[in-house]
């Protein structure tokens, strides 16, 4: 891979097929995407612009979601059965499936069980050899208690996998479909660890996806060619390129001149002039997402509950969502976004300045209380604008006698710190991946995203994670709905986080793209997409 783009395309260029003795022969789409990625190998990442930019073009998971849907379907692993107790899901593996090539990497033979077992390893396993690799974090991996859940993972031959859980578990298989659990090469982690580069396999990765990585120039953009031994067959594109464009407007402004064909969420108010643009078309994504305001318990008094219900309280959510989401969005009733399994309307914090009053009193905090608050720098699914909804909860904040102060970092920063724990109160949230209350919740709240990094409130109830156990393990959706009622009942009263708001997220798109399909979970995903002549 080259540290420089070869040339600078233009507008032309990127909006069209180029023509040679009357043959079309390079199709490249442009996605205006928001933000960089934070590496290029989803094990370590967890942000949506790592996942579009690694897991969905570069790498495939043993089982994926089917376009469009939350149903589970073969991938890597071309078919699998379970046993009759839940506890040992034996997968088949695909034959025939290439790595990729690079400059520094060219595999020596195809994808098979030994990649599985290290793609899963390397996580789970803290004296695997290859365990702190690219800083030796694996947020989602803990949050989501993939470590706790696998026994073992068992190499039965070259393409068969036998995976033993701790118990039986209905979030298993669609939490192997995630990105973050993407499959790895073996191969080129030996050779670049052995060749004294290992920062290579997380910068230049190699998969079995739909594209390769070519060039990557920070703040600018990423470009892919078309992997033409894909085992689903070349892609329909041959250049596939992302525009990081961070300002939502820009985005705008580049998709209506075709400098783009499809773009990361506009800003809300940019949405009603977008669907009236001849050669635009708007799809919306209702449901799977929430906005989230934190706080770190670990940090005095943020650890004292009336505090935090007081700061929640303090909050004018309504006012939030008026000016910020502009239509796009609705106050949020739970974290649990209201499409899913036991999503509840009664678990966020009313807005009540006169109450929040009266408990910082309570807690001897009437007026001298000063804390940071930290704002994401890049525009989300889940808060299309963090700067301005900071710059109102300060101002809401104020008004019962709380000084706060602002702060920001670039994405990865961002991410990285908090993940740390350097906040006191934050803005966050997130896009479901899967479909499940677990997905959320787990991730956001569990004692284990504490370890891992996920869970930034750094808040660990047993109550709650006992009732975390008992929705993994429930078969019968109306025992898992009150479950997870439960739970975000507790989240309610103990205020780790308070729901702001859902969104709309709206993806705006070219009419010259063609097979687009909507991801149920707002990631991206071009393997299929073609472009009219």
């Amino acid at each position: 891979m080259k540290s420089v783009l070869r040339a600078v395309l233009t507008s032309s260029v990127l909006a069209s097929s180029v023509l040679l003795g009357g043959q079309a022969y390079a199709k490249t789409l442009v996605y205006c995407s928001e933000a960089n990625p934070e590496t290029f190998n989803p094990a370590i990442g967890t942000a949506d612009s790592t996942m579009d930019a690694a897991a969905k073009t570069i790498f495939n998971r043993l089982v994926e979601f089917k376009p469009g849907t939350t149903e589970v379907g073969p991938a890597l692993a071309e078919s699998w059965e379970a046993s009759v107790d839940g506890k040992i899901y034996t997968f088949h593996l695909r034959h025939g499936v290439k790595f990729q090539s690079n400059d520094h990497f060219t595999p020596s033979r195809e994808f098979n069980a030994d990649d599985v077992l290290y793609t899963f390893n390397r996580q789970r396993d803290a004296s695997n050899p290859y365990h702190k690799l690219g800083g030796g974090a694996y947020e989602y991996f803990n949050a989501l208690g993939m470590g706790t859940l696998i026994d073992k993972i068992d190499k039965v031959d070259d393409h068969t996998v036998r995976f033993t859980l701790t118990a039986a578990n209905v979030t298993f298989l669609p939490g192997i479909a995630l990105d973050y659990l993407s499959i790895l090469s073996l191969e080129q982690t030996e050779k670049m660890v052995a060749a004294g580069t290992p920062e290579l396999i997380d910068s230049e990765p190699v998969g079995t996806g739909p594209f390769v990585l070519q060039a990557y120039v920070p703040d600018s953009q990423i470009r892919y060619a078309a992997n033409k031994d894909y085992w689903r067959g070349p892609p329909k594109i041959d250049t596939l390129v992302f525009a990081v464009t961070p300002e939502p407007t820009t985005r705008v402004e580049r998709l209506k001149a075709n400098e783009c064909q499809v773009a990361a969420p506009p800003p809300p108010s940019a949405v009603a002039d977008l669907r009236t643009d001849p050669d635009i078309t708007v799809l919306d994504l209702k449901g799977q997402n929430i906005g989230i305001l934190g706080f770190n318990v670990e940090h005095q008094p943020l650890g004292d509950v009336r505090v935090r219900m007081a700061l929640a309280k303090a909050v004018d959510r309504k006012a939030i969502v008026d000016a910020v989401y502009v239509g796009a969005g609705t106050v949020a009733g739970s974290v649990v976004p209201p499409a899913q399994i036991g999503a509840v309307t009664d678990a966020g914090i009313d807005y009540d300045p006169d109450g929040a009053k009266a408990l910082l009193k309570e807690a001897g905090h009437e007026s001298d209380l000063k804390i940071s608050l930290w704002a994401m720098p890049v525009s989300r699914p889940y808060n299309p604008n963090a700067k301005r909804m900071a710059e109102m909860i300060q101002a809401d904040w104020a008004k019962v006698g709380v000084k706060a102060e602002i702060v920001s970092f670039e994405w990865g920063e961002y991410l990285k710190r908090t993940a740390a724990g350097e906040q006191d109160a934050y803005l966050l949230g997130g896009s479901s991946d899967n479909g499940d209350p677990d997905n959320m919740l787990s991730y956001l709240l569990s004692c284990d995203g504490v370890k891992g990094g996920s869970n930034r409130s750094r808040w660990c109830d047993p109550a709650f994670e006992k009732l975390l156990q008992d929705g993994r393990v429930a078969a019968d959706p109306k025992q898992r709905a009150d479950i997870y009622a439960r739970a975000q009942a507790i989240v309610k009263v103990e205020v780790p986080v308070a729901p702001i708001a859902h969104s709309v997220v709206a993806i705006p798109i070219r009419k010259s793209v063609l097979n687009y399909v909507l991801d149920p979970f707002g990631r991206q995903n071009f393997a299929a997409v073609d472009m009219a002549e």
